[in-house]
């Protein structure tokens, strides 16, 4: 069996919270939460999403980095920043394809979901998916996820030209082996978004 991982299935967010309230509680965390709900189609819907990091397998938060201060473990885990190296410039939080680094002012540090890893790093859930009641959330094994879940995981993303694989999977439908993330020109609407005409949208391409 394989070893434990992380799951996000976006459809069964119900928009509870428990997930930031837990997060604040873990030890690592100094009683703040790194986990963002984000709400998916704001006009048309009040699905929500947890967004946490997806400890990309080459992060580029960890490249841009200038004070070398965000490590990656060797398990795959990328940390908060080490305070003692952090300099507060926020490249990580500019350059991260998923929105998820945030500098914190009043500490002057870039913090973000490191999951739980004095939790994770000894076979402990992260304090989020131990808390989940609808399993939008989850710790388990490849084989359980492929046993109880309809959809199929995933852990590719290509943004524009380059592709980033990710130690965090999503949950999709069973015809998408990608999510692929392009920009789109709104060019039918004349007034709000006329100054800034570009938005972001998610596209799921079909397996060729």
């Amino acid at each position: 069996m394989s070893e434990a991982a992380f799951f996000i299935d976006h459809s069964r967010c119900i928009g509870c919270q428990s997930c930031l309230q837990a997060c604040a509680e873990c030890d690592t965390h100094r009683g703040v939460s790194m986990i963002h709900l984000e709400t998916i189609q704001r006009s048309d819907s009040v699905q929500t999403a947890p967004q946490v990091c997806m400890h990309c397998e080459d992060p580029i938060c960890a490249r841009v980095c200038p004070a070398d201060a965000i490590k990656k473990t060797p398990d795959g885990v990328v940390q908060s920043s080490l305070k003692p190296r952090c300099i507060g410039c926020s490249n990580c939080v500019v350059s991260c394809p998923f929105g998820v680094p945030k500098y914190r002012a009043e500490i002057d540090q870039m913090m973000k979901c490191d999951m739980c890893y004095d939790r994770s790093s000894v076979g402990k859930k992260p304090m989020c998916a131990t808390v989940c009641p609808s399993g939008a959330l989850t710790f388990t094994t490849m084989e359980d996820i492929q046993r109880t879940r309809s959809g199929i995981p995933i852990n590719t993303w290509k943004f524009g030209n380059e592709v980033v694989k990710t130690r965090v999977y999503v949950m999709v439908p069973r015809e998408v082996e990608q999510v692929n993330v392009d920009l789109v020109q709104i060019s039918s609407t004349p007034t709000a978004l006329q100054d800034d005409p570009y938005d972001v949208a998610l596209m799921l391409e079909d397996a060729q």
